[in-house]
């Protein structure tokens, strides 16, 4: 799978709350970096999207607009925003062979 088909699938997989297909986009060796802190691995990543999806206010979804998207061979970048619950948030990813092995996620919020 390559970038773009895999982000594709992340964000779809995200958007329906589907845990378990977020969870197959990632690796034991994955790591996700975040204000919070540093997620690696699959348990830590588990945790941070059971968090993610539990604490998502009802309607950020449906609100979910993509701001912009760009991938160069392995990177992929998106800038988006939820209003008014979030007014920009920026996620970089590294995908090698259909896994996402590295991410960087940070959101402002209202």
């Amino acid at each position: 799978m390559n970038t773009q088909a895999t982000l594709v699938h992340h964000l779809q997989a995200l958007g329906g709350g589907q845990l378990e297909a977020v969870l197959s986009d990632y690796s034991e060796e994955s790591v996700i970096f975040t204000a919070n802190g540093v997620f690696k691995g699959q348990n830590a990543i588990q945790l941070f999207f059971e968090a993610t999806i539990k604490n998502t206010p009802q309607g950020v979804m449906a609100a979910f607009t993509m701001i912009r998207q760009d991938i160069e061979g392995e990177v992929a970048y998106i800038l988006w925003k939820a209003e008014p619950f979030i007014p920009l948030a920026t996620d970089t990813f590294v995908v090698r062979n259909g896994k996402i092995m590295a991410k960087t996620f940070t959101a402002f919020t209202a």
